[in-house]
């Protein structure tokens, strides 16, 4: 006869708790009663292999089972078992609790239980009206049938059971349509068979379900396995196949193309969690949008926990896809919610070493897979040396490459260092949108006169990365705009300064002329065979203006323009007689002499039919000489 017993909890407000707070998901209930059941059977095997009283099961499995008529679902395994105390202990207390400390450590999500029955078993009631429990422990001969409607009470009697294990039915609620509440689903196979894959696909016994099949005419049933059991990442990497694990990639993140590179690694000791970590062909088809979400999944002993954990990778790394299990987490009750301990974060620091680790290898070891890598990526690797005020810009630095003034292929900041003379104090860099368009700046002369070769930074983000890295192993990196007096001596500038000053009066009249478009005219010691050319001043350069100009709801900045005219040119004495013989007409040469400047450097000109109408001119009055 059954016997009616009470809670020794404040169990309608835990179980309202549990129900309506700590699980959000409903769909999580199947996940936890079968985590219990694989619980048990770890149990009744350690068991059997060191009491010689405990007899082990010949196959071990966790068996579902769908009463659509009666609106049950049963699961059932063959592990341990329990007898009555452990009935009443597990289950009737509620997670060993006689007093409000529990309910407030509940609240307040810090609770440790992960593996204990009476916390995931009640998760049942978010989608029964009642749950029902048949077992049988491998201690005794008989066994015990619980069961409840989640209010105050449960009752508890004693059953004959021929089989050790426990049998969990679940009395589904009826649906609600009013609230979108559809419990039916939970009586469907493909509702289950999803269920499964999504978070049990590795728990290791089968999981089974009767299928109805029809083959020749005939229908009949039969037990299927639902999940894989085994998880591929669990496996030793000599025993994985590239087809294996492709076909699990393109499976797990329903990808449609192999990934690029798969990091396989296993972690042993204080800490011990497994990942398996795949860098895509093609980023996602969002990565560039605000939409996109980073994150690793996360399992714990095969379990599927999160999909989508942000913190197990850093944002630089934000294009690896993968996943992570470990034992080592601490998870709080309802296990959808990971707490934030040093477990994880130590997990977080071994992973981002890894990657970054094994594309160093990549690097050296298979340098054009590496490059198919860095063009795909190229743009996160250099936020992430930009991002937090250059926090990870020492780890990151040594993944760069770029192309060069005098190389069309891809060199990193090292080889760049090892080529330059000793003499060279530093990096030079220029910017712009192609390197033909570079290579057309009159500014290079003086590189290419000394063979100096110059880093081209070509992506918008370069310009901002530069400035956070500063320096290359105490290096300095500096703009060609700025390099005016690096390759002139002493001599070379004292002439430079006596020009300056004997034509002054010229230079000021262009300034003039010009207005607010320059800051400042001077004579260029570096110009050899253009006439004129436009650099920036201290501040943003030039073409950190036209990305901030691109940007939105950005203030206005502008460059500090210099213009520098090249006393060598030809085009220097033509300035000096216009400017004795004929004055006004200064000021056509000073802005067709800018707007040359401005086209060399990638700029639009701020007036085409101006500057057209100049030209013409100058053209026809030319013609009349």
């Amino acid at each position: 006869m059954a016997k009616t017993k009470y809670f020794k909890t404040e169990s309608k407000k835990l179980l309202d708790l549990m129900i309506n707070a700590i699980y959000t998901h409903k769909d999580i209930f199947l996940r936890e009663l079968i985590s219990n059941a694989s619980d048990a059977i770890d149990k009744r095997h350690h068991l059997s292999l060191v009491d010689e009283t405990i007899q082990g099961a010949e196959d071990y499995s966790i068996d579902l089972s769908v009463d659509e008529e009666a609106r049950t679902l049963s699961i059932e395994d063959n592990g341990i078992g329990m007898r009555e105390e452990e009935l009443i202990h597990n289950l009737g207390t509620i997670a060993e609790s006689g007093s409000k400390a529990f309910l407030e450590k509940v609240e307040k999500q810090e609770v440790d239980m992960i593996g204990q029955f009476g916390v995931g078993f009640y998760s049942a009631f978010m989608v029964a009206d009642m749950v029902e429990i048949e077992t049988r422990s491998a201690y005794e001969s008989s066994g015990y049938r619980w069961r409840s409607k989640g209010s105050a009470t449960y009752q508890i009697e004693s059953i004959e059971r021929d089989t050790i294990g426990t049998k969990i039915t679940v009395y589904l609620r009826e649906d609600n349509s009013d609230e979108e509440l559809d419990f039916s689903r939970y009586l469907k196979t493909a509702t289950l068979q999803s269920l499964v894959k999504q978070y049990s696909d590795y728990i290791r016994y089968p999981i089974t379900l009767p299928i109805e099949k029809e083959e020749d005419g005939e229908k009949r049933v039969e037990r299927e396995t639902l999940n894989s059991m085994i998880p591929l990442w669990k496996k030793p990497k000599s025993a994985l196949t590239d087809e294996a694990v492709e076909t699990f990639y393109k499976r797990q993140f329903n990808a449609f193309d192999a990934p690029l590179h798969t990091i396989h690694t296993s972690v042993e000791g204080k800490l011990t969690y497994t990942a398996l970590l795949f860098i895509p062909q093609k980023p996602a088809h969002d990565f560039y949008t605000e939409n996109y979400e980073k994150g690793l999944q996360l399992y714990s002993k095969g379990v599927f926990i999160e999909d989508k954990n942000k913190a197990l990778i850093p944002d630089h790394f934000r294009f690896v896809r993968g996943l992570v299990d470990s034992a080592d987490l601490t998870l709080n009750i309802s296990r959808e919610m990971l707490q934030h301990d040093r477990q994880l974060k130590a997990i977080a620091r071994h992973i981002e070493k890894k990657i970054r680790n094994e594309l160093e290898k990549l690097l050296a070891n298979d340098r054009e897979k590496y490059i198919t890598f860095y063009d795909t990526y190229k743009t996160t690797l250099k936020y992430g040396v930009y991002d937090q005020f250059g926090a990870n810009k020492d780890s990151l630095k040594d993944l760069l490459m770029f192309k060069t003034a005098q190389n069309d292929d891809y060199i990193t900041l090292k080889e760049y260092m090892d080529q330059k003379s000793e003499s060279q104090e530093a990096i030079y860099y220029v910017t712009g949108k192609s390197k033909s368009e570079i290579l057309a700046r009159p500014q290079l002369g003086a590189f290419k006169d000394k063979n100096i070769d110059v880093l081209l930074f070509t992506d918008d983000i370069d310009e901002f990365m530069v400035q956070v890295l500063a320096d290359y192993d105490g290096v300095p990196f500096k703009s060609v705009q700025q390099a005016e007096n690096d390759f002139i001596d002493e001599d070379a500038k004292a002439a430079l300064k006596e020009k300056t000053t004997t034509h002054k009066d010229l230079l000021d009249a262009i300034k003039e002329s010009l207005g607010e478009k320059v800051s400042t005219v001077t004579l260029s010691g570096r110009l050899k065979d253009a006439p004129v050319c436009i650099v920036s001043g201290e501040g943003i350069s030039m073409e950190m203006e036209k990305v901030l100009r691109n940007l939105p709801n950005q203030p206005e900045l502008k460059a500090d323009k210099i213009l520098e005219i090249n006393p060598e040119h030809p085009i220097f004495g033509a300035l000096e007689t216009v400017h004795k013989a004929n004055p006004d007409k200064i000021d056509d040469y000073a802005n067709v002499l800018y707007h040359q400047a401005l086209l060399l450097e990638g700029y639009p000109i701020d007036d085409p039919a101006e500057f057209s109408r100049l030209m013409t001119d100058l053209m026809l009055e030319a013609s009349k000489k």
